[in-house]
């Protein structure tokens, strides 16, 4: 079982790898070519862990043991003996495929090398190395040591023992894991748009604002936030490009097109929590608009955000990009959903979402309606995805 795990990159998310790693025992090198980003990096663990143990929910010998176990350093020269590397750095093609070249030939044939990219190809980065049955996608979710799920993404040379190999060492440090195949956003990233994308369009047609369609998705849906408070969590500017990533990649797919409101929030620096302003003011002093609460209307938004979803689901499963019930585990763990959506349809019945999405697409005329070719042919068959 692999116990010496490497991390390429020193900010939040190759930081919360390395803690969840070290937490399991295993020996962790961080490497970062910053020093300012390493001491950061060891300074907020510190906090984290102190923090845990003034809760009563760790204690002082667990917090030592984890630091011990974790060695920060900005020579990468230092991960030659280890059994998986997982870069967790800027997402940009040619940068990572520069450090997996470098990480190649650094480490033993028998190392597993993973990137954490959460947009772009695998099978892009594997490409500039040799041996490319070795590599694959470990994606984590922010903040990593609360979220559950991991989305494991091989490509079509990866060696299917190491993939069962890395789904155990994860699930040892109790992760939540589904293999996805190599498109673009996996599982999550790709199946959650409409959450964000539909709302928006919503808004644009001049149906309701901002808070009234958070509070139908809440209200009806069961939904923990609503899109505008979520997107202004993750932050515009995180949130946009991810949708550009799987409209880029799926050939300008209308379901996926971009907002221009979202994109011109982006451009005026409007990103959200972390700007203090998005699509709410979060301010000491601010006061936010109150929701509409018809409830003709919040059934109204939630059934057509709803609907919307499900068919990303169909096409998700239609494109095997992922088993139905890896889908569902990933929307329900990855994005706390309160239900699998493929469960959620056969719940509702498949004629509705159905008949829905061609009453949309009548109304709007607009390609983004169409329905999956799965969910058409569930229908026609009578079937169900369960």
């Amino acid at each position: 079982m692999s116990n010496k795990i490497s991390v390429i990159g020193a900010g939040t998310m190759g930081s919360g790898i390395a803690q969840v790693a070290a937490s399991n025992s295993c020996q962790v090198t961080i490497v970062d070519s910053f020093p300012q980003v390493l001491e950061s990096s060891q300074a907020k663990l510190k906090s984290i862990l102190n923090r845990l143990v003034e809760k009563g929910k760790m204690n002082e010998d667990k917090t030592q043991h984890i630091l011990a176990n974790i060695n920060w350093t900005s020579e990468m020269e230092e991960i030659v003996d280890s059994d998986l590397v997982i870069e967790a750095i800027v997402e940009n093609l040619e940068i990572k495929q520069k450090l997996f070249s470098q990480m190649e030939s650094l480490v033993s044939e028998d190392c597993i090398l993973a990137t954490n990219t959460s947009s772009l190809s695998v099978a892009g980065i594997a490409s500039a190395c040799n041996n490319q049955t070795r590599i694959m996608g470990i994606h984590f979710f922010n903040p990593v040591p609360l979220m559950k799920l991991v989305e494991v993404i091989p490509t079509e040379k990866t060696d299917e023992r190491l993939v069962k190999e890395v789904k155990s060492i994860l699930e040892g440090w109790g992760k939540t894991v589904v293999t996805a195949k190599d498109t673009p956003g996996f599982i999550v990233n790709r199946v959650a748009r409409p959450f964000y994308g539909e709302a928006l369009k919503i808004y644009e047609d001049g149906i309701a604002d901002f808070a009234t369609i958070d509070w139908a998705m809440k209200e009806f849906g069961g939904f923990r936030m609503g899109p505008f408070e979520l997107m202004d969590y993750i932050g515009n500017d995180i949130n946009y490009s991810a949708t550009k990533a799987v409209y880029d990649g799926t050939n300008h797919d209308p379901r996926y097109k971009p907002s221009p409101t979202q994109r011109k929030m982006m451009d005026e620096g409007l990103l959200g929590r972390k700007s203090g302003k998005g699509y709410f003011d979060y301010s000491e002093s601010a006061v936010n608009p109150e929701p509409k609460k018809n409830e003709e209307l919040g059934r109204e938004i939630f059934n057509r955000i709803l609907v919307m979803l499900i068919n990303a689901a169909a096409d998700a499963l239609n494109g095997s990009i992922a088993t139905r019930e890896d889908i569902d585990i990933a929307m329900t763990t990855g994005v706390n959903y309160p239900k699998g959506l493929l469960k959620w349809a056969d719940d509702i019945g498949l004629n509705i979402p159905l008949s829905q999405l061609k009453e949309l697409q009548s109304q709007y005329g607009d390609d983004r309606y169409i329905a999956s070719p799965l969910l058409i042919k569930k229908v026609s068959e009578n079937s169900t995805f369960y």
